[in-house]
């Protein structure tokens, strides 16, 4: 709980330095396109096993995630892809499996810091949210 409490409060803060960073004022740069530049690494058997690791760039389309092209699109069709769920939530008691994956670097212009397992219900929804952005897939448990 203090993981998903810390990532949340890393992201409302990224986004509140934007908000605040938002003007036009004279001498200002502003970038005609932010960038995604992000690492993924997948552990399919958690973090003991095996890591897989892979990039993905967009605007331009790069790094070695297969399909990147693809991802770009579909990572900018979610709905703010990186925000984990705040509040009092519900979760099934389900095991997913062992798998983890984290991803870091940048999402339009904004920092990214994300980690995903399959613990429980609400875990598992996340990973299949953003599972186009992973190289591997994980073993049914």
């Amino acid at each position: 709980m203090k993981r998903h409490l810390a990532s949340l409060i890393a992201v409302l803060a990224a986004l509140a330095l934007l908000a605040g960073c938002g003007g036009e004022g004279e001498g200002e740069a502003t970038p005609t396109q932010a960038r995604t530049d992000l690492d993924i690494s997948v552990w399919p058997s958690g973090r003991s096993g095996d890591q897989h690791e892979a990039t993905l760039r967009c605007s331009p389309t790069g790094g070695s995630l297969p399909e990147a092209e693809e991802a770009c699109t579909r990572l900018e069709t979610l709905e703010r892809p990186f925000l984990r769920p705040g509040g009092q939530i519900a979760c099934t008691e389900i095991y997913g499996g062992p798998a983890v994956a984290q991803i870091s670097g940048t999402f339009n212009g904004s920092e990214v810091d994300a980690s995903f397992a399959r613990s429980d219900g609400c875990e598992i929804a996340l990973w299949d949210r953003h599972q186009f952005l992973f190289p591997v897939q994980p073993a049914s448990p």
